[in-house]
């Protein structure tokens, strides 16, 4: 009875040790990814924003790389509509600007694995996430920036050991009118800050 007790006790005592070993071994990092289309660093923050082109060939598009790993991953990022500044709009208030645009997860085989959307509107400088560097309007920042946010997070199927972030459209709701684009390789939205979770390989 006593020789029970004692073993039900040091089971007790090692397995969240266990437990917590497994966990320690998952490692969150920064992405190395393949960007086509770089907007530029925030002028606010330094991320770096990455443009999502309209593609149907994964090889074309922003090619995430996964390291040698155990399990499944999980990849996560943050994705923004993209917003064309215009202060003369503004002003006259006829910037309002309503965008919803779709981009797709893809295997390097071409599977689709996840579709993320955004939609977000624009009515002045204060509905932007902040501006990038390397432009030319006042302060060096491009006209280009980034609108709203949507975060995202994706499981990625242990056996992939790269996927690929693609466009698929763009809706653009104005005062006057609306429009869409699908065409191959026009930017229909922005992504950021992309991390990796997953288990390395032993």
């Amino acid at each position: 009875m006593t020789r029970l007790t004692v073993v039900v006790v040091m089971a007790a005592i090692v397995s969240p040790g266990i437990a917590v070993a497994q966990q320690n071994s998952m490692k969150t990092e920064p992405a190395e990814f393949q960007c086509p289309s770089i907007l530029g660093p925030g002028a606010t923050t330094m991320n770096l924003y990455c443009d999502v082109l309209t593609e149907r060939d994964p090889a074309k598009g922003i090619v995430i790389q996964l390291p040698p790993h155990r399990g499944a991953v999980t990849l996560s990022f943050n994705l923004h509509n993209r917003h064309t500044y215009s202060q003369e709009l503004v002003d006259t208030k006829r910037a309002y600007r309503q965008y919803t645009a779709t981009i797709g997860i893809l295997t390097a085989d071409n599977t689709l694995i996840s579709r993320a959307i955004i939609q977000s509107e624009f009515r002045t400088a204060a509905d932007l996430v902040e501006r990038v560097q390397g432009g030319a309007d006042p302060g060096g920042v491009k006209a280009v920036a980034p609108n709203g946010t949507q975060a995202v997070e994706v499981m990625i199927p242990s056996e992939e050991e790269s996927i690929s972030v693609l466009g698929e459209k763009l809706s653009v709701i104005r005062l006057e009118a609306s429009d869409n684009f699908s065409a191959v390789g026009r930017p229909v939205a922005i992504i950021s800050n992309i991390q990796i979770t997953y288990r390395p390989a032993r």
